[in-house]
């Protein structure tokens, strides 16, 4: 950067920061909210920041957090593990006026809970913030073992603590920035999709966000023991105890390559860990009765989103990614499938239940269809149902474009959103998923997406009805969106009676 460059600067309760000027917007990168989680801070909750003198430069990102997968490319490659400066935020904004109070997307990254960073180029919020006219927040939590690992001696739900302290930090700070802190939404998909409903059963976020979005949320929540047999097995590649003290031994960018290990072995644990083993990943939020009383359904169920309107959905197609990039699409036989739906599907005979249901469903159909239900459609749908249910008010969606990609053979698969959202398409999952030209296909959508989610953070209404449980009213969101009743009522039926209840361990001993 050139001293001729445009600058901008803003003031926070720590010192004061200067930024750049990009594409109409002040940009300002890598603001610590909270101390570097290392030495005897490590595996514990995060630490107010402390204050600097003069102006802090924020032009960079901040490293990405410890985890099994490497920094996206194109950008800066991870540090060392020895600073542990993981825990910045970054804001993108019209007009850093104290005096304009704009409305605040924060958004929350995914990753299965074991990777993922605020650096990732396609989460460039610029779009959103110019459209919108809002101020965009993205930052970063730890992931995998120093995040969601249950580690005796430490606190539960690591990550939701720094995803609650950067929202802390927005509270105190994002007026200095052009943002309302009385309207902030808070977005996110898949894992992070998971820590926006964790922050609605979450006790200490009350108040620090008034609208949410949950794009495909995970059903997926662990008891203690689960998530504590979990990190024994972790702590066992090494030859450790699951504590504090054996694990804090460990550098930070090394104790991923454990996780990996279990991660690679955790078929063989089905015993032990349920359908868990036959998931991507060994982690997830802990009902710890502490950070998280209770599981996010049962919480909102029970009236904790009075106060927060909520737009939830999921993509159509959500596990097909996942068989694409395992190379098993056309690759799915019956006895896969059976297994999948004997793991997966609800009640004691869910094999028999799908099969009567869709009869003509071929068996990678079927294998697909109960893994996009359990992981993703049914928990999406299940929190609009328990939103309503405890009095408060969501907005239910759909994704049913198909991604053009590779022949469209993804269909509108998990994931398509996020590119769509963020109108980034040669980044991230947009690499995967939007082939050379594809991107004039996608902007009608993606800028009809970006102004409900952006529409939604300033009013509350994204465009489409409420949710109720007896028209069930549905935004689809495609080439010509449209507002129905759920499309997925085969599957709705199947799980109307099921409790997404946090995983337990199957079998001590």
């Amino acid at each position: 950067m050139t001293a001729a460059e445009p600058r901008a600067e803003a003031v926070t309760d720590t010192g004061r920061v200067r930024g750049r000027h990009e594409n109409g917007l002040a940009v300002f990168r890598g603001i610590p909210f909270a101390e570097p989680p290392v030495g005897p801070d490590r595996f514990m909750a995060p630490r107010p920041v402390r204050a600097w003198d003069g102006v802090r430069e924020a032009f960079s990102f901040g490293p990405p957090p410890p985890q099994e997968m490497p920094a996206p490319e194109g950008t800066a490659p991870a540090d060392d593990g020895t600073d542990g400066d993981w825990l910045t935020v970054n804001v993108w904004t019209p007009d850093a006026d104290p005096a304009a109070a704009r409305p605040v997307i924060v958004w929350i990254y995914g990753g299965a809970y074991k990777f993922g960073s605020s650096d990732d180029p396609g989460y460039d919020p610029h779009r959103i913030a110019r459209d919108g006219g809002v101020v965009a927040v993205t930052f970063n939590h730890r992931v995998g073992i120093e995040g969601f690992a249950r580690i005796d001696g430490a606190p539960a739900n690591r990550g939701v603590l720094d995803q609650i302290a950067a929202l802390e930090w927005v509270r105190d700070n994002i007026a200095a920035f052009g943002g309302d802190p009385a309207r902030v939404t808070v977005v996110g998909e898949s894992a992070g999709a998971g820590a926006v409903a964790s922050l609605l059963a979450a006790p200490a976020a009350r108040g620090l966000f008034h609208r949410a979005v949950a794009q495909s949320l995970p059903g997926t929540f662990f008891t203690p023991e689960l998530a504590g047999d979990i990190t024994a097995a972790i702590a066992g590649e090494l030859g450790l105890r699951p504590t504090v003290a054996d694990l804090s031994g460990v550098a930070p960018r090394v104790l991923p390559a454990a996780g990996a290990a279990v991660g690679l072995a955790m078929r063989d644990r089905q015993d032990r860990w349920g359908a868990v083993a036959l998931t991507p990943t060994p982690f997830s939020p802990v009902v710890d009765g502490d950070v998280l009383p209770v599981t996010p359904w049962q919480a909102l169920a029970d009236g904790a989103g009075l106060d927060v309107d909520l737009i939830v959905g999921h993509t159509r197609d959500e596990f097909r990614l996942f068989v694409a990039m395992a190379g098993r699409l056309g690759r799915i036989d019956d006895a896969q499938a059976a297994e999948a739906l004997r793991a997966f599907g609800p009640g004691a005979d869910g094999e028999r239940a799908y099969r009567a249901a869709y009869p003509d469903a071929a068996p990678e159909r079927l294998f697909e269809l109960v893994q996009s239900d359990w992981l993703f459609r049914m928990p999406s749908l299940h929190l609009a149902e328990a939103q309503v249910r405890g009095g408060g008010r969501a907005h239910m969606f759909e994704l049913t474009w198909s991604a053009p990609g590779n022949g469209g053979i993804l269909g509108a698969c998990h994931g398509l959103d996020v590119p769509l959202l963020f109108g980034v398409y040669d980044a991230g999952l947009g690499q995967m998923l939007f082939g050379p030209g594809d991107a004039p296909k996608a902007e009608a959508l993606s800028a009809h997406m970006r102004r409900a989610w952006t529409d939604f953070a300033t009013t509350g209404d994204p465009g489409w009805p409420a949710y109720d449980t007896e028209r069930r009213l549905t935004h689809l969101l495609d080439t010509e969106p449209s507002t129905e009743a759920y499309p997925e009522e085969v599957s709705r039926r199947l799980w109307q009676d099921h409790v997404f209840a946090p995983l337990p361990l199957v079998r001590n001993g």
